[in-house]
């Protein structure tokens, strides 16, 4: 890639869009308002009954209660039937038969249970639905075994106990008072004599019948008051819980949208240099992402920062503003940039230094403003001088060189004093190339602005160089230009001159030969772009910066040749552009408006 670059008559940037400061300031003083807020609103209308927040949690939830309920009712009924027939080996298969109704049962209804979790999306109207069928199941189980002797009892406690994490506060109270009136009811039909037929006649006393309801009862709704209290509690610590949660998302969320939103590069580093944050705008100056430098050391791009570290953290430690620091980095890309950065240190909430906070601007096109408006001053004082003096000049050499001529005439073409006055009227030429050059770039003839297709004069000048005897054999000249016009408002004369000077130079570049390209097409924002490329020696940072100024030359020449160039195109409304890297080659781009 080619590195050293410079911009002449400006350079756009896309900028990102970013989300300005006043309103996410006002932003997030809303979140912190009304964060709790809205989530207790969104809570209470998806459940109702201040049951869980998502819908799909609560769904995921309430297949582990299929599940588990299915597992749980059949270790149940197994260890309640070889509790109920005795040892287990001796009667394994009469207690395995007793129970198979009731898993048959519990089968079925987990298999209603999850075609109704499937094709209805009402959990919490499901859940209810099931505890219900859970009480009726259990106070089955309590009727068909004793009643008050059944050891399915204890079964009431965990339904209540469920039911307070599934459907909330009221919902485990009235699980535990709909248990309570199932026992008694079952009770009381015991105390009636209408038992199963298994079970035989009873001879349960009233009194205690009424003292297992009582302990029962008291045990059931004891229960469903401390789930009830234990399920609100976790409800408002889930809703603070889950506000809390919330609100520190946003507000991370609109710290990092500001960060993002900044158009200076932001690095933030630990003690060491070790980069851990890469803002967009630094990933837009740089050309590098930010998975692509996290874990690298911010050196990279503004070398060894020993004495800038140490100078900012000085200052402030003193309570001064950080020192402006510049350096010179290349991109990914291989460009050269101008960038200005300071460094501030990064606190701790306990006010220890934790890491450093780079900032940093690109500064290439302030640099190059200043470099073009000096460089317009320099210019400007040559056209004039050049304008004052150039006929002061000519005249006097005209009268020389006629002179010379007359003199020579009057000698023998062999002798000495011909061969010297042949080298005098050599180099009078090339005096008066160079004092016309200078007439060309003081006083240049008035544009006349016409539409003119840019395709047509880029070919018509390389068919001319192809002719000229300054390309070799070594020398490959290649194009790429569309097949329709591309047309520009310009003069057609001046544009060519354009073609020219750019084009000898690039082949000047190239003594031994190489590869001219030339690359030509219309962009988005309807300006003709421009590209000459060559393989040739290349140049410094320093002549590029002093590229197109006059008496500068990389090749030998005049050094006007660029100047006048860069004059047209100032005077096209264009731009040029110069990236080069010796022993690389260079390219030049510019950028014509188009014909409107």
């Amino acid at each position: 890639m080619l590195g050293n670059s410079v911009t002449i008559c400006g350079r756009q940037r896309k900028v990102k869009a970013g989300l300005t400061l006043p309103r996410a300031a006002e932003r997030a003083v809303v979140l912190r308002r009304t964060a709790e807020d809205r989530f207790v609103i969104r809570f209470s209308r998806m459940t109702n009954d201040g049951g869980p927040v998502s819908q799909d949690g609560f769904g995921a939830r309430l297949w582990w209660l299929i599940a588990g309920r299915a597992a749980v009712a059949v270790l149940v009924l197994l260890a309640g039937a070889v509790w109920a027939r005795g040892t287990f080996a001796a009667n394994v298969g009469d207690s395995l038969q007793s129970i198979k109704p009731l898993v048959l049962v519990v089968a079925l209804l987990t298999l209603v249970y999850s075609v109704a979790h499937i094709l209805w999306k009402n959990y919490l109207l499901q859940a209810r639905f099931q505890f219900l069928v859970d009480v009726l199941l259990v106070s089955w189980l309590v009727w068909i075994t004793g009643a008050v002797r059944s050891p399915y009892t204890a079964l009431y406690i965990v339904v209540i106990s469920v039911a307070s994490w599934f459907i909330g506060p009221r919902g485990a109270l009235i699980t535990s008072i709909g248990s309570a009136a199932a026992f008694n009811a079952c009770s009381l039909l015991l105390l009636n004599g209408v038992v199963p037929a298994s079970n035989g006649p009873t001879e349960e006393s009233l009194a205690s019948v009424i003292q297992s309801m009582g302990l029962a009862d008291v045990s059931f709704l004891v229960v469903g008051l401390l789930a009830a209290k234990l399920a609100e509690r976790q409800l408002h610590s889930d809703v603070q819980l889950a506000a809390a949660t919330r609100s520190l998302a946003d507000l991370r969320a609109l710290h990092e949208r500001i960060v993002e939103s900044i158009r200076s590069g932001l690095i933030t580093t630990d003690l060491t240099g070790t980069i851990y944050a890469f803002n967009a705008a630094a990933e837009e100056i740089t050309g590098y992402e930010a998975d692509d430098v996290r874990s690298k050391n911010a050196a990279m791009f503004f070398g060894d920062m020993t004495r800038q570290i140490a100078v900012s953290m000085e200052a402030a430690a003193a309570g001064k503003v950080s020192p402006r620091f510049e350096v010179d980095s290349l991109t990914q890309s291989g460009f050269m940039l101008h960038l200005g950065y300071s460094i501030a240190p990064l606190f701790l909430e306990s006010g220890e230094t934790s890491g450093l906070v780079i900032t940093f601007q690109d500064l290439t096109d302030v640099r190059v403003m200043e470099e073009t408006a000096r460089r317009q001053d320099r210019l400007a004082a040559v056209g004039r001088l050049a304008a004052s003096i150039a006929h002061e000049i000519r005249n006097p050499l005209a009268a020389m060189r006629g002179s010379i001529q007359m003199l020579r005439s009057e000698l023998t073409d062999n002798s000495d004093h011909g061969q010297l006055m042949e080298i005098i009227l050599r180099e009078s030429d090339r005096l008066n190339k160079i004092v016309t050059d200078y007439l060309n770039y003081a006083r240049p003839r008035p544009a006349e602005m016409n539409e003119v297709d840019v395709s047509a004069l880029i070919r018509e000048t390389l068919k001319l160089l192809r002719n000229s005897p300054e390309i070799s054999e070594g020398h490959v000249l290649k194009e790429a230009l569309p097949d329709e016009p591309l047309m520009v408002k310009g003069d057609a004369e001046q544009l060519k001159q354009v073609c020219w000077n750019v084009a000898r130079n690039a082949m000047q570049a190239m003594p031994d030969g190489g590869e001219f390209f030339v690359h030509a097409e219309r962009t988005h924002a309807d300006r003709v772009h421009i590209s000459f490329k060559d393989s040739g020696c290349g140049m410094s940072p320093e002549q590029v910066e002093r590229l197109f100024e006059p008496f500068t030359s990389t090749t030998g020449g005049t050094g006007l040749g660029l100047s006048i160039v860069y004059q047209i195109i100032r005077d096209h409304s264009g731009t040029i552009n110069v990236r080069s890297r010796q022993g690389k080659g260079t390219v030049i781009s510019v950028e014509l408006p188009g014909a409107a």
